[in-house]
């Protein structure tokens, strides 16, 4: 069973940057599509970013050109830069595979004060 552990949260106002880190547990890792997610107050759950395989990458049109996804398979991690951070990225960040969905993870907090 993959156990996705995500951390890098926090409080940063509007402007700042941070960066998130997704560690999952198996072999199976460097096969997968690895996705970032966030879901807000009261919102949907939405894809933020996602890297395949071969290390292309897609950005919801909301944070293209400031966030950043990365993975490294010898480590097994999945990485999210946000620069340029808004009030509006506040949510609550999770990463997991494309489909279909390995057990979610306790997500990491990512606030950003205006």
């Amino acid at each position: 069973q993959v156990q996705l552990v995500e951390s890098g949260g926090g409080l940063v106002q509007a402007g700042g940057s941070l960066r998130l880190s997704c560690a999952a547990s198996g072999s199976i890792f460097s096969i997968n599509t690895m996705v970032w997610y966030r879901q807000a107050p009261g919102k949907q759950r939405e894809l933020v970013a996602r890297i395949s395989s071969d290390d292309s990458t897609n950005y919801a049109d909301s944070v293209k050109g400031r966030f950043t996804i990365s993975r490294d398979n010898a480590k097994n991690t999945v990485y999210l830069q946000m620069n340029s951070l808004k009030p509006e990225d506040t949510a609550v960040y999770y990463c997991n595979r494309l489909t279909p969905y390995w057990p979610w993870g306790q997500g990491t907090l990512v606030t950003v004060s205006s």
